[in-house]
């Protein structure tokens, strides 16, 4: 679906079932989930559900309203691009052939990753950074022999304090 980037960060209760009725709804609704992260907070009963999806400018009120009906999210809040931060993680998996090792750690220095597994002529390297870096950085090491690559999706927090743990 075309449209505006909308990036929703739900707490929930952390109980079974709880993530498939948030995604029922967006599919009820005829939104695609883009991205999704759900985890803990330092509250072990609560979760935090980041997901972000494509749509028209009235997506939030329709999705937030089917949301609150669901006994187990407890917030819903649409996180702006410019008042919020996001990040995601890659993990790539290289052939690290000798010759090239140095090329390719230099590469990765740019882009902030970091080696965090080698065997033979096989290498995994995190890159943490925004979807678009990640984009960029995938097309970029696509051509040195990507052989596996998985990403978190999108996590993301306010700028501003908010009161309470979570």
């Amino acid at each position: 679906m075309n449209g505006e980037e909308h990036i929703l960060s739900l707490l929930v209760q952390n109980k079974p079932g709880v993530l498939s009725r948030v995604s029922g709804i967006f599919g009820r609704l005829g939104y695609n989930i883009e991205s999704l992260c759900v985890a803990p907070t330092l509250d072990p009963d609560t979760s935090r559900i980041t997901l972000m999806s494509r749509a028209n400018s009235n997506f939030t009120d329709k999705v937030r309203k089917q949301l609150d009906r669901l006994v187990d999210v407890i917030e819903v809040e649409e996180l702006a691009p410019s008042r919020s931060l996001q990040r995601e993680v890659a993990l790539l998996g290289l052939d690290f052939p000798q010759e090239r090792r140095a090329d390719i750690l230099k590469a990765m220095e740019l882009f902030n990753g970091k080696l965090i597994f080698m065997k033979d002529d096989y290498a995994v390297f995190q890159a943490v950074g925004t979807s678009e870096e990640t984009e960029t950085l995938l097309q970029y090491f696509r051509d040195l022999g990507i052989r596996e690559a998985a990403r978190t999706g999108i996590i993301a927090l306010p700028k501003e304090k908010k009161g309470g743990p979570a």
